[in-house]
């Protein structure tokens, strides 16, 4: 295009002022209000003189162009006005998919974060004193009671100390926290093996250098011994660190301390022992079919001093961080100036609260973490079936095939639970082409591509959303 036709062009182009006064716009001008009907139309308008610039638009393309304007800022209003973040359907398998948000929380911690936040609330206050409290007394109460648990009879156990607990943003946060507290300005000794990378690329050895603290090496990557531990102890020794590897394995030929021996010697030498377990399991998992995690009060029981765990995992909840141990310890941590910083909001204290509660009653089929883990192969087969009866088209084939499901979230990373899967090819589409079609649905479904198919495992699909896979199935056949 000439330069001379594009100025002509560019001179027809209204100015934003003169767009956002046209007859059309004044209902959205009204309904969202002048600043962002201005944005909107310096974007349309933007776009349009960018088009000019690249040689796109001729004189009768501008014209079209002009006259779709409002039409193209009520687009652009309701892209730039609608929430980002938004629910989607798992449909992965993948029960804690860090990507899609972890765990799903419980109906009572949703009305329980609705209550807590449209009214005021005692966060911090004492209401039998009439003083000040302190925040996390809302759920110290509860994990006590939890703590003290046996795992096995659910009888009250024989110990000589008590538990106390602390929540603060995530478990990078409480390791954070738990370094900084104990062993700031000293050494802190972990096995190779164990010096993991989380996701987001943070690292144990950076959080440690983060809080102050100097990382001591022992062992080599797959093998350690108790050995190795005590030879490493000298006067800057100021904590034993034990990191479960809860998202990947070391297997063949390998060796790690049993966690009693780490505890005897910890005790021997009089130095903290912490075990940054990070799934932080409440229960036995074995009877949802979980083999090999260890609980947080495995580790408590053992001799453990401080056990560091998070709250959007295997316990079901919201994201946070907690530190659960001997009361003198968690007293220093919670007034460390860090807690403060690394602190959580009402909202987290009353969803970690209702979902406590569910562990004190028992009532594990309300948290959607253990609810999914529990569900059988045959139930989810079902389901499945139920779907692929609703699909009756030649370009879309469905069938009911055996598959795994996985814990995900840097949590049981052996384990696999059987399930059902919904395999689907499209005649007119690749797998990546349909999976492509479901994340763009409303809502979007996400779902697994392999060896040619999609892949849907109704395992993490809440049971009131299999009508909608249906209905958007249907529709692309």
């Amino acid at each position: 295009m000439k330069a001379v036709v594009k100025s002509e062009l560019f001179r027809e182009l209204p100015s934003v002022d003169e767009v956002i006064r046209i007859a059309p716009l004044a209902p959205l001008c009204e309904a969202h209000g002048p600043s962002a009907l201005t944005e909107a139309a310096r974007v349309v308008l933007g776009r349009i003189r960018q088009e000019i610039s690249s040689g796109l638009l001729d004189a009768t393309g501008m014209r079209i162009a002009l006259d779709g304007v409002p039409h193209a800022i009520e687009q652009e209003l309701h892209k730039s006005l609608t929430p980002s973040l938004r629910p989607l359907i798992n449909a992965t398998g993948v029960i804690l998919h860090t990507n899609l948000g972890r765990a799903p929380l419980a109906e009572s911690a949703l009305d329980h974060i609705r209550d807590a936040s449209r009214h005021y609330s005692n966060l911090e206050f004492d209401i039998e004193a009439g003083s000040r409290g302190k925040r996390d007394a809302h759920v110290d109460r509860l994990f006590r009671s939890l703590l003290a648990q046996d795992s096995n009879s659910g009888e009250p156990k024989q110990a000589s100390t008590s538990v106390s607990t602390i929540a603060v943003n995530n478990n990078a946060a409480a390791v954070l926290l738990a370094l900084n507290t104990l062993a700031e300005g000293g050494e802190v000794i972990v096995s190779r093996g164990e010096l993991v990378e989380i996701g987001g690329s943070f690292r144990i050895p950076d959080v440690m250098a983060k809080s102050g603290a100097t990382l001591h090496e022992v062992g080599t990557t797959n093998r350690t011994r108790v050995t190795d531990y005590e030879k490493a102890i000298n006067d800057r020794t100021r904590l034993l660190l034990r990191v479960h590897r809860s998202n990947f394995e070391i297997s063949g030929f390998t060796e790690q301390p049993h966690l009693e021996d780490l505890v005897s010697l910890a005790k021997k030498r009089g130095i903290p022992l912490m075990e940054d377990l990070g799934s932080g399991a409440l229960v036995d998992l074995r009877s949802f079919g979980v083999q090999g995690e260890p609980s947080v009060l495995d580790s408590l029981r053992t001799g453990v001093d401080v056990v560091t765990y998070s709250g959007d995992k295997l316990l079901g909840g919201p994201q946070a961080g907690m530190l659960s141990g001997r009361p003198e310890l968690i007293a220093r941590m919670r007034s460390n100036s860090l807690f403060r910083a690394l602190r959580v909001d009402k909202l987290t204290y009353a969803a970690l609260e209702s979902t406590l509660l569910a562990y004190v009653k028992q009532d594990f089929n309300s948290i959607p973490t253990l609810r999914m883990m529990s569900l059988s192969k045959d139930d989810i087969g079902a389901r499945a079936d139920a779907v692929a009866k609703q699909i009756h088209s030649d370009k879309l084939k469905a069938e009911v095939i055996d598959g795994e499901s996985v814990i995900g979230g840097g949590a049981a990373p052996s384990s696999v639970l059987p399930t059902k899967l919904l395999a689907l090819t499209a005649a007119d589409l690749s797998a990546d082409e349909l999976s492509a079609r479901l994340r763009k649905s409303n809502p979007s479904i996400v779902a697994r591509v392999e060896e040619g198919r999609v892949l849907l495992d109704l395992r993490t699909v809440f049971p009131g959303q299999d009508t909608v896979i249906a209905s958007v199935l249907r529709s692309i056949a």
